[in-house]
């Protein structure tokens, strides 16, 4: 069975698995659609689980994979960057979403953190995401009671869209189900949508066990998909739009 560090002051769910669906449609100039299956894991970032040793390959969190990669703790680096954002403390228990490292690789493309408040409200949610040229950029929502939100793209992440128009994203907290919708939505119309649908598994270590053998390598697989894909699409005729200079900072370190 998997083991947890002491409880926190605030109450916490325990760990998940969700097995999910990820599928992208883009609409423009023509219709595009990449499928893939994967399962990521719900976590608290102020008691990440503890695997049994000879699971460990199987599923690592380190702080160096997310925001800038420079804090002691995952939790350390999320309050850092609410701070730096100048949102006040939600006071109450914070649930991540997030691909763990797989013998030793990680590839997220979307970490998400609800921070709720005393009461159990959602107060924020940050969207944490990650393109395949190594790079990071985090986004401060404010969702209403559906979970949606709306923020200005700041970050280059497809190579065929450049860094301009906004994001509508439908993001509720994980229940029995996972029901996550992004939409890029740009001058003239949406030429594309992300949808991430799963359901929820307690974490046992035969779950575990089944999930990586159906899913091997599940993170490099995901980055790999993306990257095929995208010779696909570059292969079709589709234009590369420039990538400009990102903070170096929020490089991502994947080895």
């Amino acid at each position: 069975m998997v083991t947890a560090s002491p409880p926190a002051l605030i109450p916490a769910p325990a760990p998940a698995l969700y097995r999910c669906a990820i599928v992208h449609v883009r609409t423009a100039p023509w219709r595009y659609t990449l499928r893939h299956r994967t399962y990521m894991w719900l976590v608290d970032p102020d008691r990440i689980p503890q695997l049994p040793c000879p699971l460990r390959p199987l599923a690592r969190f380190e702080a160096r994979d997310h925001f800038t990669g420079e804090h002691a703790s995952v939790r350390a680096g999320l309050d850092a960057f609410l701070a730096g954002q100048g949102a006040e403390p939600a006071g109450g228990r914070v649930v991540m979403l997030t691909h763990a490292r797989v013998f030793g690789y990680v590839f997220n493309p979307l970490t998400l953190y609800w921070c709720h408040d005393p009461e159990g409200t959602v107060r924020h949610v940050v969207a944490e995401v990650h393109n395949t040229y190594g790079e990071r950029h985090s986004y401060l929502l404010h969702p209403d009671a559906s979970g949606t939100a709306e923020v200005d793209k700041e970050f280059y992440v497809s190579p065929f869209f450049p860094v301009d128009g906004h994001y509508r994203m439908r993001l509720p907290a994980p229940g029995e189900r996972l029901d996550l919708t992004v939409h890029l939505e740009r001058e003239g119309g949406r030429p594309f949508t992300a949808t991430v649908r799963g359901t929820r598994h307690e974490v046992r270590t035969g779950t575990l066990l089944r999930l990586a053998l159906r899913r091997p390598w599940s993170t490099l697989a995901v980055a790999a998909a993306i990257r095929v894909h995208g010779i696909r699409l570059y292969l079709r005729g589709l234009p590369i739009q420039p990538r400009p200079v990102h903070d170096h900072k929020n490089r991502e370190n994947s080895v």
